[in-house]
């Protein structure tokens, strides 16, 4: 359980839901854990103090992942908050929903700048740091990112971008980093009671005959984390055979 003990971890829009899982399964794996938030401020305090809990150092910084001056200095508090950089999980993420033919392109723009545009700034300023660790990266993708949603094209296409930038970056940065992603189906979230009659036809619909966790998502993200560095540029779908 603790093999990732004197490791440093970075999880983006790490304050809650899915981020909060993956932060704690780090910190129970022995990882010292820095989350970044946008928003999320109290939710970030919280955060932090579950994972110092676990007996494991955490902090909290403050991140716009579409900024490429909030990014180096995040990146910076980081590094300079543990001395070191093992671990980068780029989760934050923004999902939204439209009719292709009225999709605006001031979302179309939010959606690409945060999930994808977020990811490649963050990985490329962590790069120095994780490449003299032989560190890890680990980007949260999607089976958007693999099946056309009608309602959700810039959220897809976003998203099979995230999928491609893993495999190239898994190439480029090789061999001193290992580059993978998770990609999640259907996750249920306490936070989202409306969403239960969705969530019933999604579960009838998977082979598992229930829908995912943000924990199941966390121990696909620390299983890479803590994987071997021959495991790159793979992307793990994290959906109980709904994709099949």
């Amino acid at each position: 359980m603790n093999c990732l003990t004197g490791k440093s971890a970075l999880v983006t829009g790490g304050a809650r839901r899915i981020g909060r899982a993956i932060a704690l399964a780090l910190a129970r794996a022995g990882a010292d854990v820095t989350i970044t938030y946008r928003h999320s401020a109290d939710e970030a305090v919280e955060t932090v103090d579950a994972v110092e809990q676990l007996g494991r150092q955490a902090h909290a910084v403050e991140c716009n992942v579409r900024s490429e001056v909030s990014v180096r200095a995040a990146i910076e508090a980081a590094a300079g908050y543990h001395r070191r950089l093992d671990i980068l999980v780029n989760n934050a993420a923004v999902f939204d929903t439209a009719p292709l033919d009225q999709l605006s392109l001031a979302s179309w723009d939010l959606v690409f700048e945060t999930n994808v545009r977020g990811p490649f700034l963050v990985s490329r300023e962590a790069l120095p740091h994780l490449r003299a660790a032989k560190g890890r990266i680990v980007n949260l993708g999607s089976l958007g990112g693999l099946e056309p949603w009608t309602g959700h094209a810039h959220y897809c296409a976003s998203k099979a971008a995230l999928h491609m930038l893993t495999q190239t970056m898994a190439k480029a940065w090789a061999p001193e980093v290992a580059v993978n992603c998770v990609a999640p189906g259907w996750i249920e979230m306490e936070d989202e009671p409306e969403a239960q009659d969705r969530a019933a036809l999604f579960a009838a619909k998977t082979p598992m005959q229930r829908n995912g966790t943000a924990e199941d998502v966390a121990q696909a993200v620390l299983f890479f984390a803590s994987a071997a560095e021959f495991i790159t540029g793979q992307i793990l779908t994290v959906d109980g055979g709904l994709g099949l």
